[in-house]
């Protein structure tokens, strides 16, 4: 336990000065004058005090203010109790994956681990599901383009979510042919939304930009004066004909308009080191707050005194009642 204002504990001994310094507080009571008063007085046997009376002080009273002071003292002073230490991490970093989704993704010549072929895109959703499970903590987006660019994830640290959406998407859903500067210009409006400085967008194509209503270049230096860099992964082929032909030079430009990097991977081995290069080229930023929580206690000490100061109240005017009244000259 701890106290916030300690201190309010300074102040303890402020009804001592004020009880040796202040003058002594006095009260006028109203009295009845009546003739012959010597005569009445022992008639009635009584025995005649001064006019001026200065009452005593129990003990019992001065017990109970100090505890009332001392209690008011340590609300004011707000106890605390500590609790366990609490980290939460929030994104330092967010991250977009724009993924070419358009027909010539439906290709099998793509190369697995154990040599066999299988979809450009099976094969690219197989690596990205382990990616993104190293990105806990950041939060992350998916963009899936071919003729048009759709958001299919928005920025989100529920990565779940963006694994099954990912697994979802299938050839063609975008359209046939495939739209750079689109995907970039979307995920440029993405991060508009973005508090964070660092801004990553990885770019997954097969074939050159044939659908762009944005010249890819231009999207790329409109993505640099956002600070957003991009990341290029080529998966198609070099050698390919008209729109399947993967257009490096292209990718190239892109990535480092933007300060990025340009990666070509042709089978899931090489797209797995791909990944890894990318994790040490910008490995995940996650700020951490460690923090412990705080309970007042204030309102117990606060409450005793309450207690306490009624019942002190109470005890004084029941012993007004049983009091007889003085009799002074």
């Amino acid at each position: 336990m701890s106290f916030a204002a300690p201190w309010v504990f300074l102040l303890i001994p402020l009804p001592l000065l004020v009880w040796r310094l202040a003058p002594p507080y006095r009260q006028r009571i109203d009295a009845l004058r009546v003739p012959f008063f010597q005569r009445i007085s022992e008639h009635l046997s009584l025995t005649p005090g001064s006019g001026s009376i200065v009452r005593g002080r129990s003990l019992w009273k001065l017990v109970l203010g100090v505890l009332t002071w001392l209690l008011i003292a340590t609300a004011l002073a707000r106890p605390e109790l500590e609790g366990e230490a609490v980290t939460l991490q929030k994104p330092a970093r967010d991250l977009i994956l724009a993924v070419d989704i358009s027909g010539s993704m439906d290709q099998t010549d793509f190369i697995d681990t154990d040599g066999s072929r299988q979809q450009r895109l099976a094969g690219v959703k197989g690596v990205l599901a382990e990616f993104l499970k190293g990105r806990e903590g950041e939060r992350v987006a998916l963009i899936v383009f071919g003729s048009k660019a759709f958001v299919q994830a928005p920025l989100t640290t529920d990565l779940e979510t963006v694994l099954e959406l990912l697994q979802q998407t299938e050839v063609g859903m975008a359209g046939p042919h495939t739209a750079l500067g689109d995907a970039i210009g979307l995920a440029i409006r993405q991060f508009e939304s973005s508090e964070v400085k660092q801004r990553l967008l990885i770019l997954l194509s097969d074939g050159s930009d044939t659908a762009s209503s944005m010249s890819p270049i231009n999207a790329a230096a409109i993505a640099a004066q956002r600070q957003v860099k991009i990341l290029t992964i080529g998966v198609g082929d070099p050698q390919g004909e008209s729109e399947n032909r993967l257009d490096e030079e292209t990718l190239k430009a892109i990535a480092e308009r933007t300060g990025g990097e340009f990666y070509f991977a042709n089978d899931q081995q090489a797209l797995a080191r791909v990944y890894r290069q990318i994790d040490a080229l910008a490995p995940k930023k996650v700020d951490s707050e460690t923090y412990r929580p705080h309970r007042n206690l204030s309102h117990w000490p606060l409450g005793i005194a309450l207690v306490l100061s009624l019942l002190g109240f109470a005890l004084h005017l029941l012993g007004q009642s049983r009091t007889p009244r003085e009799v002074t000259r």
